[in-house]
């Protein structure tokens, strides 16, 4: 199924919408995804990055070693299919330590990587940004991966994209988005290095898988596609048709 157009339909509708995909993410990864150890579900982050935050957590001992690797896949063997992957140098090391505030969490199970799908909220007021781009930043820093998935196109406050903005908070070298292509999808890896694998898609294509990572090296693919049209089939048919812009 094509990405739709959102900017048709009002905030409240696409809030609707992706409460239900995050929950059939969810379903996907605890179904048939994750390995042993690890698991799905929505629940408030350290950092609270967003109000419904998909968070991955694992059992599994410390350290990542200990991991169970028979389904994840190697950076080394399959490294993930997009367009930009985007490394630090020691430049910006030192601009992020600067910038970070870290976060400790102390629960038992440990919280390992963090899927997030901005709304328009998170975007269009320059302190919901700012504190969103904080957020994520602190969470990368403090070793969790993010996957981050933005259906809505660059605005006045992010004209690259969120990516670009979150980009900004941790490199000295600028991200440009193709203007062919200005929505986001960008897995990335946490710690003090973070790498970002990013993927620009427009509306009228259907979703590439992504990677998300569980350890540095390692990641599991989201089926973004599946998800979003088990999803989208929830949308009331009012709201369909305007999106679709088609009659009843």
């Amino acid at each position: 199924m094509p990405v739709h157009d959102w900017t048709r339909v009002s905030a409240g509708t696409f809030y609707s919408f992706h409460l239900t995909w995050i929950v059939e993410v969810k379903k996907a990864l605890n179904r048939e995804i994750l390995p042993d150890g690890f698991y799905a579900q929505s629940e408030q982050v350290p950092g609270n990055i967003g109000l419904n935050a998909l968070a991955l957590n694992t059992t599994v001992e410390r350290p990542e070693t200990t991991s169970d690797h028979s389904f994840m896949t190697a950076v080394a063997e399959a490294p993930p299919e997009v367009s930009f992957t985007e490394t630090l140098d020691e430049v910006d090391y030192y601009t992020l330590k600067r910038r970070t505030l870290f976060i400790r969490h102390a629960s038992g199970d440990q919280i390992v990587a963090i899927i997030e799908i901005p709304s328009i909220g998170n975007k269009n007021r320059t302190n919901a940004l700012e504190q969103f781009l904080d957020k994520a930043v602190s969470a990368l820093s403090s070793g969790f991966h993010l996957l981050l998935i933005d259906l809505h196109p660059p605005g006045k406050l992010d004209p690259q994209g969120i990516h670009a903005a979150l980009w900004d908070q941790i490199s000295c070298r600028p991200f440009q988005q193709p203007q062919d292509r200005p929505l986001t999808l960008a897995a990335y890896t946490g710690g003090m290095m973070p790498k970002a694998y990013v993927e620009p898609i427009t509306v009228g294509t259907e979703l590439p898988d992504m990677p998300l990572f569980l350890e540095q090296d390692w990641y599991v693919n989201v089926p973004l596609e599946q998800t979003y049209s088990e999803a989208y089939a929830s949308v009331p048919l009012r709201w369909r048709t305007v999106i679709e812009d088609s009659a009843v």
